[in-house]
């Protein structure tokens, strides 16, 4: 881990220039109930691209519903949510995710009795445009395509460092790798966002570095903005630029990580004692 904080703190970006950066997505004052249990109350904060935003809290701070309104699962009854300077407005999931939107889960959402190449390969799904007669009959330019989309999953395969478990099925494999192959599921969509919720929980301290690298290679390499949620703070103020933190709800602190971590509101709602 200390290998990865080394590597993003070599040349930290000018406060001047962060200012500068082009905001992806804009949560303007959005609120979420369930009958009368209020699980977002009035939040605003945006997603700049190319950053890494970390979205932490409490259990029950209502971060998941967030993620939830973000891409498409919830809509919020009250405020607005703007992508790439469109405010949209009960967008569904489909949409969010052809729109560049992409996501991993709490609770791994794989398909267990699949490869990981062709769990992979499901990412594809929304980029490939044979139609389904074709697809079925594997000829022409349905097989064209295919064999294209084969070789940008193979590469993730060998960005993730899996080539040892592309015909492994994925319900064989141990969590670490599970969570491993949804992240390469996600990347296989070609996001410009990119939603991770807890990509680090269950996992062991190996398992998180190499998580953690994974990450920071998919934010400087592929130039792909991320949001994510994490409970593990040292992997939360190692990866990300600015922290946004939420309680009961509603939005308590807002922006770099060093700044969040001295705030006495977060110390008392969520890190605790500080030392």
């Amino acid at each position: 881990m200390n290998a990865i904080v080394k590597e993003k703190a070599v040349a930290p970006e000018p406060a001047a220039e962060t200012a500068k950066r082009e905001v992806l997505l804009k949560v303007d004052n959005v609120s979420l109930s369930f009958g009368g249990v209020k699980a977002i109350t009035d939040i605003s904060f945006d997603i700049q691209k190319g950053e890494i935003r970390a979205i932490i809290g409490p259990n029950g701070a209502g971060k998941t519903s967030m993620l939830n309104v973000i891409n498409g699962f919830y809509h919020p009854q009250e405020g607005t949510i703007t992508w790439q300077g469109k405010v949209r407005r009960k967008m569904k999931p489909y949409e969010a995710a052809s729109n560049g939107i992409a996501r991993t889960f709490q609770n791994v959402a794989l398909f267990k009795g699949m490869t990981t190449l062709d769990n992979i390969m499901s990412g594809r799904s929304l980029k490939m445009h044979r139609n389904f007669f074709w697809q079925l009959l594997w000829h022409g330019p349905a097989a064209n395509e295919e064999i294209e989309h084969r070789k940008k999953v193979e590469e993730i395969i060998d960005f993730l460092e899996i080539q040892a478990i592309r015909k492994t099925p994925v319900g064989k494999l141990p969590y670490g790798l599970q969570k491993r192959v949804e992240l390469g599921r996600a990347l296989a969509m070609e996001p410009d966002l990119l939603l991770l919720d807890e990509p680090m929980a269950g996992m062991n301290l190996e398992e998180k570095e190499d998580m953690s690298r994974f990450i920071v290679d998919v934010n400087q390499e592929f130039g792909t903005t991320i949001a994510l949620i994490e409970h593990d703070m040292g992997v939360v103020m190692d990866l990300s630029d600015r922290v946004v933190v939420l309680d009961y709800g509603k939005k308590i602190a807002d922006g770099p990580p060093e700044e969040v971590q001295a705030n006495q509101d977060v110390i008392d709602a969520y890190l605790g004692v500080s030392h």
